[in-house]
């Protein structure tokens, strides 16, 4: 093909209006063949994620072997990097932020509304492919061909690589992925990536309607458009499509989805199931190549909520009990907050630093949040009926279950708004200041990182964030006592505003404290960043240490460091700008060329 050197005319209305409707002047093939390169780009992604995984799965196997009773001089082999290759690649890539330090910190405008924040340096690499490489698939023209099959060809390639793309937006979107325990990558990195993906179908759904447009307006003008829209099945359901998604586009920005966060999950999921079916009956009618792809997405989106469904209903109701909730209000200066006890009704494997999302209709009959799981305990199982619970006077159905076992999960909430603050003025007007409801709890989510193969285990929490370490300290600790992990040192580094917000965990921190083995292995660093006096700030010993001000993470973990045993994990789990400061305390210490892991619990949704 050779480029003329003139100009061609503007094409005329009837040369124009083949190429406004059907597949003239698309090139299926190449289409194709683009989609097969994007779909090998993403599997070569998740092959390197896997492979990657693997091998730090095998280390810390291996780890883990090889340091069970081990003495502090023989795990100090595993506590210095043999390679310099990993650690600047964990510094400059794997733990860095886009910029500076700053990561999770949100951009704030006020308290109340927020611009999000910055992914970090590895995902904006990821993203500035995946972006570019759609840029690059769209603008794949020959532009030598007339204007007319140009709008044509670009119309069939962004309408077909904006259905194309929603599968991997459908799946990063479900928190029954199983990806998510394959790769081992959180659903809060997933979730950064559905939002930046949907933004990509979005664009280019308008991109195909533009183009679409174009011709139209050249074969019929603008009275042509609106009547093709209006007596046309085919466009105005693909309409349908490109509004519904241009105005997810409008209410999803961060600075709307965090000030009206339940107003807009509910109008979000109402659109996309209205795009879902707007995109279906355009590719049915038109009997696009799209319709198998779209196919697909309703069946993962069916299966991901029939999945959800089985577990919530699988967790919380049985024949004789269904999951009772009790939401106990903890008063005081600085310290509003709801210590919550859930009583299942089936077996429930709780992990150190999972979470759950719950249902409390009392509240809100649609609402679900997520919160980390604090604590869980088991104990034999009394059944008794929702019946007995409500009218004790009468002869009591209860059960011995005899080996049977309830498992109780509690929760630490703290009062913010909306459902947060109106389950905290519920259990506080109750005559007791506490609350007992039936709910249901959807889980387990996450809590995929071990740290059984570390010498040394950092945990660094500021206000209730502290919900996903403390599970950590005991199982580490029991876990040391059995002989079954590697750790020998546990330092629990807890920044809060004042004292009383200590009561949060009090019981379960009692607890851990009357461990046989707590001295030997824990230590507790209590930061106290606005007391009331410095009498309240006072070290009960040299294992429960209290200081008042901020926490300095540099200077933690530097101290913690010195006497450090063997490899050592790191996590933090607290707002994004506590959490920044850890990581970039984190990358000072790696760059030194030591054993440190980073990992970092966050909901930035």
């Amino acid at each position: 093909m050779t480029a003329s050197n003139s100009t061609p005319a503007e094409p005329a209305a009837k040369e124009v209006l083949p190429y406004t409707h059907g597949l003239t002047g698309v090139d299926v093939p190449l289409d194709d063949s683009l989609t097969n390169i994007l779909w090998l780009s993403i599997g070569a992604l998740c092959l390197v994620i896997l492979c990657v995984r693997f091998g730090q799965m095998g280390n810390a196997h291996l780890r883990h072997l090889l340091n069970l009773n081990a003495s502090a001089l023989q795990q100090s082999y595993w506590s210095e990097d043999r390679t310099s290759i990993w650690p600047k690649l964990k510094n400059n890539l794997l733990y860095a932020p886009l910029w500076r330090k700053r990561h999770n910190r949100e951009f704030q405008l006020s308290r109340a509304m927020n611009v999000g924040t910055l992914p970090s340096r590895l995902h904006t690499l990821i993203l500035s492919v995946y972006l570019i490489s759609n840029i690059i698939y769209c603008m794949y023209l020959d532009y030598r061909d007339p204007k007319p099959k140009i709008m044509a060809e670009l119309r069939g390639r962004t309408g077909h690589l904006s259905i194309v793309n929603m599968l991997p937006l459908i799946v990063l979107a479900g928190r029954n992925s199983p990806f998510i325990p394959l790769l081992r990558v959180s659903f809060d990195t997933y979730n950064l990536f559905h939002r930046w993906i949907g933004r990509v179908v979005a664009l280019e759904a308008l991109v195909h309607t533009l183009a679409w447009a174009t011709n139209e307006y050249d074969a019929k003008g603008m009275k042509g458009i609106s009547n093709s829209l209006h007596t046309v099945p085919l466009l105005s359901y693909g309409l349908l499509g490109t509004v519904a998604l241009a105005a997810i586009m409008v209410q999803a920005p961060s600075i709307i989805r965090h000030a009206f966060y339940e107003t807009f999950l509910h109008i979000h999921q109402f659109l996309a199931m209205m795009t879902i079916v707007g995109v279906k009956v355009h590719c049915k009618l038109g009997k696009l190549p799209g319709e198998g792809y779209i196919d697909w997405v309703i069946a993962i989106w069916v299966l991901e909520r029939a999945a959800r469904l089985f577990r919530i209903l699988y967790r919380n109701v049985s024949p004789r009990r269904l999951t009772k909730v009790t939401v106990e209000a903890l008063e005081g200066p600085g310290i509003e907050a709801c210590r919550v006890s859930i009583d299942l009704v089936r077996p429930w494997r709780y992990t150190p630093g999972c979470h759950l999302y719950i249902y409390l209709p009392v509240i809100s009959f649609w609402m679900n949040h997520p919160f980390s799981i604090a604590w869980s305990d088991t104990r034999p199982t009394i059944d008794t009926t929702a019946a007995d619970e409500k009218f004790p006077q009468r002869k009591s159905s209860c059960v011995d279950l005899g080996a049977h076992t309830t498992t109780t999960l509690s929760l630490i909430i703290a009062k913010r708004t909306g459902m947060t603050a109106k389950l905290f003025e519920k259990a506080r007007a109750s005559a007791t200041g506490t609350l007992t409801t039936y709910g249901m709890v959807e889980g387990p989510y996450g809590g995929l990182d071990s740290l059984h193969s570390y010498g040394t285990v950092i945990l660094f929490a500021a206000g209730v964030g502290i919900t996903h370490q403390i599970g950590h300290v005991r199982e580490l600790l029991e876990g040391h006592a059995a002989g079954t992990v590697a750790t020998q040192r546990v330092v629990l580094v807890w920044s809060v505003k004042n004292t009383e917000t200590l009561e949060w965990v009090r019981p379960w921190m009692d607890e851990i404290l009357q461990m046989p083995n707590r001295k030997q292995v824990l230590k507790v660093l209590l930061f106290v960043t606005k007391p009331r006096s410095a009498r309240e700030v006072v070290s009960r010993s040299e294992t429960v240490q209290m200081f008042p001000g901020r926490c300095n993470p540099n200077i933690v973990l530097g101290r913690e460091m010195i006497g450090r045993v063997g490899a050592v994990s790191v996590t933090v789990c607290g707002p994004g700008a506590f959490a920044d400061e850890v990581r970039g305390a984190v990358r000072v210490v790696v760059d030194e060329g030591k054993t440190v892991d980073f990992m970092e619990e966050s909901f930035t949704w």
